[in-house]
C-alpha cells in the first residue's frame, strides 16, 4: 500500500474539495465519502471507488474491512494522521475514507410502487434522514427535484449509507414528472399543514403511490400543488407543522400501513 505523508498532496487536496464544492462534485463526478460503514457499503452496493485512504491505526483495527474495500478499489493509500485531520470531517474519525465515482444512470421508476418525492429540501440533514426512513421502512425509492447535493458527506453521513442503496430518481422538472406517473395510474398526494385538506389516514394508497414532501420553510410549490391531491397530517398540539424529515417518515408510514 503507498503512503501519503503531506497534506499537500494532490488526492489529499482533491479529497478537501470534494467535501466542500458540491460544484467540484458535479465536474469531478466523483464524491468523498468518510467511515468504515460508508466507505463499506460504497463497496459493497457497487460504487466504483477510484481511491481508498486509511491510517495506520485503521488498517490494524478494521484488517478485514480494509482488505474489502481495497479489494473494490483503484488504488489504496495508508494516510498519516496529519493527512487524516486535514480531511476528516468528523470529531472522532475512524480513519477510513474514499473517493467514489457518482453513478448517472438514472433509475427507473415502478408504476405500482410507493415513492416518497422531495421538492427543494435544503439541509442535507433531512435529505439524508428522509432516505434512511425510506429504506428502513421498505418505499420503493425517492424522486428528488432541486434538492441539496446527495452526494455531499452531511447528507451520506445523515443516512447512515441509505443514499447509496435506496432507488433515487433525480428530476428537473416535478410536475412534469407527476403527471406522466399519473398517465400510468399512480396516485398523486402533496402535503400541507392545511387543516382543511385530506387527512393522510383517510387517503387511498392502494396501488402505484407518489407522495410530495416540500421546502422546510415554503413547502410544496403551487406548480406541485396543481398535480396533486392535497393531503395533512393531523395535528391536535399547538405546533402549526413538522419537521420536513418527520412529515416524510409519517406519510411514509401511512402509504406502507
Amino acid at each position: 500500500m503507498l503512503k501519503i505523508d503531506s497534506i499537500s498532496n494532490d488526492k489529499v487536496k482533491l479529497a478537501i474539495k470534494l467535501c466542500t464544492s458540491s460544484k467540484h462534485r458535479k465536474k469531478e463526478g466523483l464524491f468523498f465519502l468518510e467511515g468504515l460503514r460508508l466507505c463499506r457499503d460504497a463497496a459493497l452496493t457497487g460504487y466504483k471507488i477510484k481511491y481508498a485512504f486509511f491510517t495506520a491505526e485503521a488498517i490494524s483495527r478494521y484488517s478485514e474491512d480494509v482488505e474489502f474495500i481495497c479489494d473494490n478499489s483503484d488504488f489504496c493509500y495508508e494516510i498519516s494522521q496529519a493527512v487524516c485531520s486535514k480531511i476528516s470531517q468528523t470529531e472522532s474519525t475512524q480513519g477510513v475514507f474514499c473517493i467514489c465515482e457518482i453513478d448517472e444512470s438514472c433509475a427507473d421508476i415502478d408504476y405500482s410502487g410507493k415513492y416518497i418525492a422531495l421538492e427543494n429540501i435544503q439541509d442535507p440533514a433531512n435529505l439524508g434522514a428522509i432516505a434512511r426512513t425510506a429504506e428502513a421502512l421498505g418505499v420503493d425509492g425517492a424522486v428528488l427535484c432541486s434538492c441539496c447535493d446527495r452526494f455531499s458527506p452531511k447528507s451520506q453521513r445523515a443516512s447512515m449509507g441509505s443514499l447509496l442503496r435506496l432507488n433515487v430518481i433525480e428530476c428537473d422538472n416535478l410536475s412534469e414528472f407527476l403527471l406522466n406517473a399519473e398517465k400510468n395510474g399512480m396516485k398523486l398526494y402533496a402535503t400541507t399543514p392545511d387543516s382543511n385538506a385530506l387527512k393522510i389516514t383517510e387517503c387511498d394508497m392502494k396501488g402505484g403511490v407518489i407522495a410530495v414532501i416540500g421546502n422546510e420553510g415554503n413547502g410544496v410549490s403551487e406548480e406541485v400543488f396543481s398535480v396533486c391531491s392535497k393531503v395533512t397530517i393531523p395535528m391536535s398540539g399547538r405546533a402549526e407543522s413538522l419537521n420536513a424529515s418527520m412529515a416524510a417518515a409519517i406519510t411514509m408510514w401511512e402509504m406502507l400501513r
